[in-house]
């Protein structure tokens, strides 16, 4: 989770929302992002897609077995959705999304018995830290700006 958050961190640097994701296989990180969806003018620009299609060019397969997955926030659908096509064995994610969490707030897509794919899913890892990097990106957002003049 340590590495999710330096990308979160890192994404936030730039503009992006502050939301960063690590793919780890056999205790081996092989991939890492932040969100780039500002940046890149994509909607499926997600820390997790970014981190996901990294991990599967590395490895040479679009099968990620074995794959433990940290998020710093509990992913959408489209995420939880490219990580059952990706066939993770795991997701661990830090604060919850109560408006758009596919994971356990809205949906429990990871253990959904109707899909061909489940994993393991575990919330809540380091989610102080994670909740406070976008407390502090919104506030700044929505802070009022001073005019001069």
């Amino acid at each position: 989770m340590q590495v999710a958050l330096r990308e979160a961190r890192r994404a936030g640097a730039r503009g992006e929302i502050p939301i960063g994701a690590a793919v780890a296989i056999d205790g081996r990180i092989v991939a890492r992002a932040g969100n780039t969806s500002i940046a890149a003018c994509d909607p499926s620009g997600h820390a997790e897609i970014q981190a996901l299609r990294r991990a599967a060019r590395r490895i040479g397969n679009h099968r990620l077995l074995g794959a433990t997955i940290a998020v710093t926030l509990e992913p959408c659908a489209m995420c939880m959705g490219a990580m059952i096509q990706g066939r993770v064995a795991r997701l661990v994610f830090g604060a919850t999304d109560p408006k758009g969490g596919a994971a356990v707030s809205l949906f429990r897509l990871g253990e959904d018995a109707r899909l061909n794919h489940r994993f393991l899913v575990r919330g809540g890892v380091a989610e102080t830290e994670c909740a406070a990097l976008l407390r502090t990106f919104f506030r700044a957002r929505r802070a009022p700006r001073s005019r001069v003049g």
